[in-house]
């Protein structure tokens, strides 16, 4: 089966204060280690970058494109540049630098069943509130949650190449390619995903990446 990836390193990074795909982790930019990744278990790359970015190639891919004011534009962007005949498409965020050959593994072994994605997905065991606005300025607690069977998803996320593209033809904008599937009546399953596969948020998430680098010396 062909497999292609498309890595996103388009995000402006508002939250962490910059491009955090340039950030560097281990001696070398986050989009590195997406990319080393991505690399090693798929055909090809396409590598989607921020709108105004002058990147126009990069080490280890096979394409690189800018992508659009959402996620799901510049999931659209890059998916537009995998080749036709591709059987799955992995979409994987470089915001996670830590993502195990184990999890796209998992993936990629999911896709074969029945089923028109995977995605690896954490069991949530935090307390979950919804909340709502209150004029005292705090947020008042509106009803806890249920959380059995709740799973906090990660990326690498995989789909059949055909139901990605008409999930994504629809035009609609989504915070993961997954809820598109799902839209779409798509059959989306859920893999083991990893602790240490954690997002990069802010600059205190590229300390704990440092210190479970550290850990595997």
């Amino acid at each position: 089966m062909r497999v292609w990836t498309v890595l996103l390193a388009g995000g402006s990074g508002s939250r962490f204060g910059g491009l955090k795909q340039f950030e560097r982790l281990g001696g070398r930019p986050l989009v590195d280690w997406g990319i080393a990744r991505a690399g090693s278990m798929s055909e090809g790359v396409v590598l989607v970058v921020p709108a105004d970015s002058d990147v126009t190639e990069y080490p280890g891919c096979d394409l690189v494109v800018t992508g659009g004011p959402t996620r799901s534009e510049s999931v659209r962007a890059g998916l537009a540049q995998v080749p036709g005949d591709v059987d799955y498409v992995l979409v994987h965020d470089v915001a996670r630098p830590l993502a195990s050959k184990a999890v796209f593994e998992r993936v990629i072994e999911a896709l074969a069943g029945d089923c028109d994605g995977a995605v690896p997905g954490i069991a949530v065991s935090d307390t979950l509130k919804r909340s709502v606005a209150h004029e005292s300025g705090f947020l008042s607690v509106s009803t806890t949650l249920d959380r059995e069977g709740v799973y906090a998803i990660q990326t690498p996320q995989g789909f059949k190449a055909a139901v990605l593209r008409a999930a994504h033809a629809t035009g609609k904008d989504a915070t993961d390619d997954a809820h598109l599937v799902e839209l779409a009546g798509g059959h989306v399953v859920i893999v083991p995903g990893d602790p240490r596969n954690i997002k990069v948020t802010t600059p205190s998430d590229i300390v704990i990446c440092e210190s479970l680098l550290e850990r595997e010396v």
